[in-house]
């Protein structure tokens, strides 16, 4: 048998490429769909193949195939969380009481479709909570591209509200230009700029509004490389600095700086005038602390920084 990255070789191995092709397929099914739900979805698929006797069987069947998963993307810290609280979701329950083991999985398969589904809709209660932030001629500046907050300013804009959206470009991956041709085909005014340029237009700003991939324990977020430089300049000019993220982004780190990030790159063309001798220098993310953040919007509720903590307590114990 030939073994490939996140794939094994026993029976577990089975199961584990099982998890792993049901991921890459609900991942290439639909291209809003994220790595987190795409994670649950795999897990349920692995609970409905499981030919464990006993729930502690498919627990470590579950944990495996959880760690299968993770290999794929290792430095994808929102399928790691996504994992996590889906092993927690599904074994806080009681199916652990059943004596019979095919009515315990069913159980836990029903509660895997129900985590999926609620996950699912989490985009959409963000995007109900957080039009009410949005103001009538206001402009909002985003950073890159965030399907939560492309469906927060669809909202806000279906509603009949006005506004203008300022998109920074995003590089290296220039993912603010991708935000940018979605809202110009909602018609939502748009103005794209250079990163380098937001401390520039920050007083044409009355609002900025960022996505997330990963909040951490402390109400700070891990986000695409540049997020904190905007919180910066944001609160230097005493902008509202706003997140969107699901509760599946929930994740049990406390950074205390950049050099606490789980190491990841992109791509950088940088062009053929570079000193051969230059170093270049090209994380993906950077961590925003708590204190540069005004309001979290998740699928749980409007939070301050401060709640995250509690509510990190109720999703995981």
């Amino acid at each position: 048998m030939v073994v490939t990255e996140g794939f094994e070789a026993n029976t577990q191995g089975t199961l584990n490429d099982i998890a792993v092709r049901e991921f890459h397929d609900a991942l290439s099914r639909d291209e809003e769909v994220a790595f987190a739900v795409a994670a649950i979805m795999a897990l349920t698929a692995v609970i409905k193949r499981s030919t464990a006797a006993t729930l502690m069987g498919v627990s470590k069947e579950l944990e495996d195939a959880a760690q299968a998963l993770q290999r794929v993307n290792p430095t994808n810290i929102s399928l790691k969380a996504g994992c996590e609280l889906f092993l927690r979701y599904t074994t806080r329950t009681s199916a652990l009481e059943l004596k019979d083991i095919e009515t315990a999985k069913a159980r836990l398969i029903e509660r895997g479709l129900h985590f999926a589904e609620t996950s699912t809709r989490a985009r959409q209660t963000i995007a109900e909570l957080g039009s009410r932030f949005i103001r009538s001629n206001c402009v909002v500046l985003t950073h890159g591209y965030s399907r939560v907050v492309l469906r927060l300013l669809q909202t806000a804009f279906s509603s009949g509200l006005q506004f203008s959206v300022i998109v920074t470009e995003g590089r290296p991956d220039g993912t603010g230009i991708t935000m940018a041709k979605k809202l110009d085909a909602e018609n939502i005014p748009v103005t794209l700029v250079l990163d380098s340029c937001v401390a520039y237009i920050m007083d044409r700003v009355d609002m900025v509004l960022v996505g997330a991939d990963a909040v951490v324990e402390n109400g700070g977020i891990i986000n695409k490389l540049g997020t904190y430089g905007i919180a910066l300049a944001a609160q230097a000019a005493s902008k509202p600095f706003y997140v969107a993220a699901e509760s599946y982004k929930f994740a049990r780190l406390y950074p205390l700086g950049q050099a606490d990030l789980p190491e990841e790159r992109k791509p950088l063309d940088v062009g053929p005038m570079l000193p051969p001798r230059a170093n270049v220098i090209n994380p993906s993310r950077d961590y925003t602390p708590p204190q540069c953040i005004s309001l979290l919007v998740t699928d749980l509720g409007v939070l301050t920084p401060a709640a995250v903590s509690d509510e990190l307590i109720q999703l995981y114990v």
